[in-house]
């Protein structure tokens, strides 16, 4: 079973940048693909970015590629989300997944571990 503690968030206005991080634990976290998940109001899970074990291969959705930055760092446990150029319909509550799969997960339902969640509102 996975841990995982997510800081960061607050409101900001549109074109602000943000960072989020998440603290992991548990076992095997290093053979472990880590990953952000938002949710607005109203709306349906969104995939937003994962990040392989291997801290290298990461993969965005389309409506955040160019603009977020995942990352993750085996050695302390973290995973971090930089967001830049944020828009009012970023807002939402994100929350660190964790999925201990073969491939590197890009659906809210590949997750199999998951944070308590942060608010992020970007204000127009």
């Amino acid at each position: 079973q996975v841990q995982l503690v997510e800081s960061g968030g607050g409101s900001v206005q549109t074109g602000d940048s943000l960072s989020l991080s998440c603290s992991a634990s548990g076992r095997n976290i290093i053979r472990t693909h880590l990953g952000w998940v938002r949710q607005a109001p109203g709306k349906e899970r969104e995939w937003v970015a994962s990040v392989h074990w291997d801290e290298v291969s990461t993969y965005y959705a389309d409506s955040v590629k160019g603009r977020f930055t995942i990352s993750r760092d085996n050695a302390k446990k973290t995973v971090s989300l930089q967001m830049n150029s944020l828009k009012p319909e970023d807002t939402a509550v994100y929350t660190c997944a964790a999925s201990v799969a073969l491939l590197t997960p890009r659906h809210p339902t590949e997750f199999s571990s998951w944070g308590q969640g942060t608010q992020v509102t970007v204000s127009s």
